[in-house]
């Protein structure tokens, strides 16, 4: 007789969930925090369960400490990034009348809610649902937003296949569970659940354990992986003929988090698995999900994502399951690679006799602060003109559908509220993107959001002096090592370091050697590199860079071809 299967306590939590209810109906009806358990299925619902770190400190009247202060992050799942005016307009309605006023567009094309409080939980999320849009699945155990190139081209009809192949993704690979609607969109008459009456519906997909972790999708083009789809557990690289997709790669295994103190996590670029024809996407992704389903592992959540079955059971191995769920061979890939990125910013035409227009929102936080006033900005551009808008990963705004005879209008009123063109960005700033960290994510280990702005600050002065502001360099920074801005692709990567002996706050771990195609995989430069010294660590490489460089190469490739030893050895002899 075989042992049992070990399992951790939250493959435990989600199969005694009843489909992801709980106890959240219950606990929604008193005001303390939510339980360790509710923490976790309510993720499946696009809610996390947060404080403010700031405040933790605070003290009341009596001079206790006030301790944490528990808020919520909601997340709007957007695939694509397609949001029609009104939904824009509803959204900012919404952090403003429910949230902390600001309203944030995350690397993965969808939207944050930040500092709900509990009272105010359930109707953020029934206003959200009442747009058209869903919390449901932005976060948990199932398959999340799906990405997709947001670029609104119109002469050709790739753009717009892409683009309904992302919605087929996501309605397909969805949860089945009626929870959702249960617990968020009934009135207060419905919140009750009683155990006793619960009838399960069918999960044909993700059964009665969902996956063992979270699970990402994307879709890019050749020339533009604007969606760093080799970061994906799950990617569609299109294969364009003419003026149609005539099918896509299938690439797996990508991932961007890892635990340092656990030598066995990693981070890791997706492999190319088969080709498949445009027809065959949603049955073979749904194959890839159900496989990572049966065989992801369960028992160590460090360890749990797709890139750790492949590289437990191997590529091949992992092909043939995926036939074998499928019910067919799938041939070998195509040879089609990416080539070259696009952030999408500033005025571009559509093709159609329209402009569209990519406004960079810098860290994705839309909001009004001093002279720059986003927000504001915004919804007077969206209110007067209704202009559909699409959410980018590198956390900016494009402006879709602009006659051209509103063109003088649009930059009148960006000026007016202080909101930069395209022109008056370096490529550094516009290809920079943060996540949250501090005060909010609970993960945090080091500012992100808050610190890398300065950084790009000085780092722009920098590469002034040396004539070279006028190169593409992208940075990505994270508060801890998850990487949910992609930190260990780009040109730099920098990490929020874990603290050990002596601590390490506000110290990064520096990656160099990537690129803003997102095709290959940086390397530790340099570690434990304190906040304010990170811009003047980078200028060596930037100076070495500006000397040595031959070709007109980018500075991710100048690093790789230097490798990591001579970088290193660089920055150790100019000290």
């Amino acid at each position: 007789m075989s042992e049992p299967v070990k399992r951790s306590h939250i493959e435990e939590i989600k199969e005694g969930s009843r489909q992801l209810r709980g106890t959240l109906a219950e606990e929604l009806l008193h005001d303390r925090e939510f339980g360790k358990d509710s923490e976790q299925v309510m993720k499946n619902h696009g809610i996390y369960q947060q404080d403010d770190r700031d405040s933790r400190k605070a003290k009341n009247p009596d001079g206790t400490a006030k301790g944490k202060q528990y808020i919520f992050m909601v997340r709007t799942r957007i695939p694509g990034g397609k949001v029609s005016a009104q939904q824009f307009l509803d959204h900012l309605d919404i952090c403003d009348e429910l949230g902390n006023g600001t309203l944030r567009v995350t690397t993965r094309q969808g939207f944050q809610l930040h500092g709900v409080i509990k009272k105010n939980l359930k109707a953020a999320v029934k206003r959200i649902n009442q747009t058209l849009l869903t919390t449901l699945a932005a976060c948990g155990d199932v398959e999340r937003n799906v990405m997709c190139c947001p670029a609104p081209i119109k002469n050709s009809p790739v753009h717009d296949q892409m683009q309904a192949m992302a919605d087929a993704i996501a309605e397909h690979l969805k949860p089945r569970t009626t929870a959702y609607h249960e617990i968020w969109l009934t009135d207060e008459s419905g919140e009750k659940t009683n155990v006793a009456e619960f009838t399960p519906v069918d999960e044909p997909i993700y059964g009665k354990v969902y996956l063992p972790r979270k699970f990402k999708t994307a879709i890019a083009l050749p020339e533009d992986n604007c969606i760093d789809v080799y970061t994906n557990d799950l990617g569609f690289l299109a294969v364009v003929a003419g003026d149609r997709i005539v099918g896509y790669n299938v690439l797996v295994g990508g991932g961007q988090g890892k635990t340092p103190s656990a030598e066995k996590t990693f981070v890791a670029i997706a492999q190319k698995l088969a080709f498949v024809l445009p027809e065959q996407v949603v049955g073979v992704a749904e194959a890839i999900v159900k496989v990572q389903r049966d065989f992801g592992n369960r028992e160590d959540r460090k360890v749990a994502r797709l890139k750790y079955t492949l590289n437990n059971y191997g590529l091949e191995w992992f092909k043939a399951k995926v036939e074998e769920y499928y019910g067919q061979k799938l041939p070998a890939p195509h040879p089609v690679e990416v080539t070259d990125v696009d952030d999408h910013i500033g005025w571009h035409e559509q093709g159609d006799g329209k402009l569209f227009l990519g406004i960079n929102i810098e860290c994705g936080r839309i909001k009004d602060e001093g002279e720059r006033r986003i927000k504001t900005g915004l919804r007077t551009l969206i209110e007067k003109y209704r202009m559909p808008t699409r959410l980018t990963a590198l956390q900016s705004v494009i402006l879709c559908d602009i006659r051209p005879e509103d063109q003088a209008d649009i930059v009148r009123i960006l000026f007016e509220h202080g909101i930069k063109q395209d022109h008056e960005l370096t490529l550094l700033r516009r290809y920079s993107i943060a996540c949250p960290a501090f005060p909010t994510c609970g993960l945090s280990i080091t500012e992100s959001e808050r610190a890398l702005p300065g950084i790009i600050d000085e780092l722009e002065v920098e590469m002034a002096k040396l004539g070279i502001q006028h190169d593409r360099i992208a940075v990505h920074m994270t508060g801890c090592p998850n990487g949910c801005a992609r930190p260990y692709t780009p040109d730099i990567g920098l990490v929020g370091k874990q603290a050990g002996v002596g601590g390490a706050a506000g110290k990064y771990t520096i990656y160099l050697g990537g690129n803003a195609e997102g095709t290959r995989l940086a390397y530790i430069y340099k570690d434990s590199v304190p906040q304010e010294k990170v811009a003047s660590t980078l200028a060596v490489t930037l100076r070495h860079y500006k000397a040595n460089r031959i070709n007109g190469e980018s500075f991710g490739d100048f690093c790789h071809r230097q490798g990591q030893a001579a970088m290193q050895a660089l920055e150790v002899a100019t000290l």
